[in-house]
């Protein structure tokens, strides 16, 4: 969806634009700060909760986690980060539609978020959510491959 001339009512919601509101998340991240203590410090950032799910669904598997445990485990980060992301989102003007722009920065959080718990819905097989968390990736106006390579 392309942006539309002021009022033309089929336009759609502008897009949303979430604040920086945790810049120290993103700085720790970058500095190699562990992201379970960014998450404690600083709950309500998606992206902590993101990385922390992104990481668990890279971890090998070994003979004390043959990888169920890891998949449920990335689910639960994943779910948080994309249900504060969600808050978040709505916070911002959000009211379940409309774009979230990937290349804003704060942004990635929520739609890392989103991408992992897709990724692990499916390792779990619940495949209904992982398709739903996929599309609205869609309907944000990015995909799962354009988030993917926002998390390196």
């Amino acid at each position: 969806m392309s942006p539309q001339p002021d009022g033309d009512l089929l336009a759609g919601p502008p897009p949303t634009r979430l604040p920086d509101d945790h810049p120290q998340v993103r700085d720790g991240l970058e500095a190699g700060d562990d992201p379970a203590r960014l998450a404690a410090d600083h709950p309500s950032s998606s992206l902590a909760w993101a990385v922390l799910a992104e990481q668990t669904l890279g971890g090998a598997a070994d003979a004390d986690d043959p990888g169920a445990a890891r998949a449920v485990t990335a689910y639960a980060y994943a779910r948080t980060g994309y249900h504060r992301g969600l808050d978040a989102l709505r916070r911002a003007g959000w009211r379940g539609q409309g774009l979230i722009p990937a290349d804003h920065e704060p942004n990635q959080g929520f739609l890392r978020a989103l991408l992992a718990l897709s990724r692990a819905a499916q390792l779990i097989g619940e495949d209904d959510e992982a398709e739903r968390c996929a599309q609205f990736l869609r309907d944000s106006g990015t995909s799962p491959d354009e988030v993917a390579r926002l998390a390196g």
